[in-house]
């Protein structure tokens, strides 16, 4: 594992970093997320949108002077399961925020429900999560997967596409993807193609798409898969002659390195930069003066985590080592702070419920973004919330 790397916040100090034992703090928080490789770009949204808003707040929650230790989990299950091991024995954390793609949290969802310490998942919501392996003090303030495979198989549906195309990588939030997306899309499947996590070269893929008789094609890729996908479809002459449509293959943390490659591209999120509403304004504009790049929604999701931090901490006191108080107030935050994507709360299995928005990436001044076309699924709930024992 790599060394660890902690981060103590107090006021204007935040983002320092320090060496050796965490030094004591009113509140421990343990982020975990990948921060080496390919997928690199995730964890770091995650983690610099959650300190933006702690940055915001003094660097405090809910009026308490906080530590932050952070830990690159390499997007490796067994290195995710020590770095919990770690935040709960050692570190003592009073939260885990990140956790992680949902292979990492799946290899960490027992242990977590056993701690009984509140962790939040920013960038993962796995159907066995979200089902009959809920647990109480296991949130995810992101998404559940399937949501946005079901709000473009929904639009695609609409839009009366007969035979489509489904590529994703072959684990749990790929899976996932593909399924949700077949719940609502009616028509015929052309193919549906499962790749290697973090493959670099989509050569022999992209030839039998060429092939197929496909009328659109449905994709899911994440961070670098992302760009090394979209990049090498583009240079393919696909994009423009196929209708593309995505889920976090197409966002904010891909669009600096695919610019143009991405225009046409259909992209489904909970979040976009664009979304109108004051705490997205906000939020957009101090991420860009702070890290002068545009967010992406792994950084909303970091940055809402903090602000549902701050209000579940204060309901609390401050009394944070009382795990199911503590946990009872994270759940009732829900629906008191305010989300930067907008309606946001937990449903019974402690998933959001919220709106599934489509965007088109277009060239705007020069600029690549996403503009608002529909919201195909509003106030949704995933479908696996009835297998959760939760009420």
């Amino acid at each position: 594992m790599n060394s660890h790397r902690r981060v103590k916040t107090a006021c204007a100090l935040l983002g320092a970093l320090a060496a050796g034992g965490a030094a004591h703090a009113d509140v421990r928080i343990g982020f975990s997320g990948p921060l080496s490789g390919p997928q690199a770009v995730v964890g770091q949204d995650q983690a610099d949108g959650f300190a933006l808003a702690l940055e915001q707040m003094g660097g405090k929650l809910g009026g308490q002077a906080t530590t932050v230790i952070k830990e690159d989990d390499q997007l490796k299950p067994e290195i995710g399961v020590q770095i919990v091991r770690k935040f709960l024995e050692r570190d003592r954390v009073d939260a885990i925020v990140g956790l992680g793609y949902s292979n990492v949290l799946m290899a960490t969802l027992r242990r977590l429900s056993e701690s009984g310490v509140p962790a939040i998942a920013t960038s993962a919501g796995p159907s066995p999560m979200a089902g009959s392996q809920c647990a109480a003090n296991v949130f995810s303030v992101s998404f559940q997967n399937d949501g946005f495979g079901e709000a473009i198989g929904k639009l695609m549906h609409e839009k009366g596409y007969k035979n489509v195309y489904l590529m994703a990588p072959n684990y749990q939030a790929g899976k996932d993807m593909l399924a949700g997306f077949k719940r609502f899309y009616k028509g015929a499947v052309a193919a549906e193609v499962y790749t290697q996590v973090n493959q670099a070269d989509y050569s022999a893929e992209i030839t039998q798409l060429q092939s197929s008789k496909a009328d659109a094609l449905f994709m899911f890729y994440t961070g670098g898969m992302g760009v090394n996908f979209t990049k090498q479809l583009s240079q393919s002459g696909m994009v423009g002659k196929l209708p593309v449509y995505s889920t976090f293959t197409v966002d904010g943390a891909n669009l600096p390195a695919l610019r143009e490659s991405a225009v046409g591209v259909v992209s489904g999120n909970m979040w976009d930069a664009t979304l109108e509403n004051a705490e997205n304004a906000r939020f957009v504009k101090t991420f860009i003066a702070k890290y002068q790049r545009v967010p992406s929604a792994y950084a909303a999701t970091g940055y809402d985590a903090a602000n549902l931090l701050d209000v579940a901490v204060r309901k609390v006191n401050g009394k944070v080592t009382d795990k199911p108080a503590f946990v009872a107030a994270v759940k009732a935050a829900g629906t008191e702070f305010k989300s930067v994507r907008g309606p946001f709360r937990f449903n019974a299995n402690n998933l959001p419920i919220q709106d599934y928005y489509a965007f088109e990436m277009v060239k705007d001044d020069g600029q690549i973004r996403g503009k608002l076309i529909a919201t195909p699924l509003k106030d949704h709930k995933d479908a696996y919330y009835s297998a959760c024992a939760l009420k």
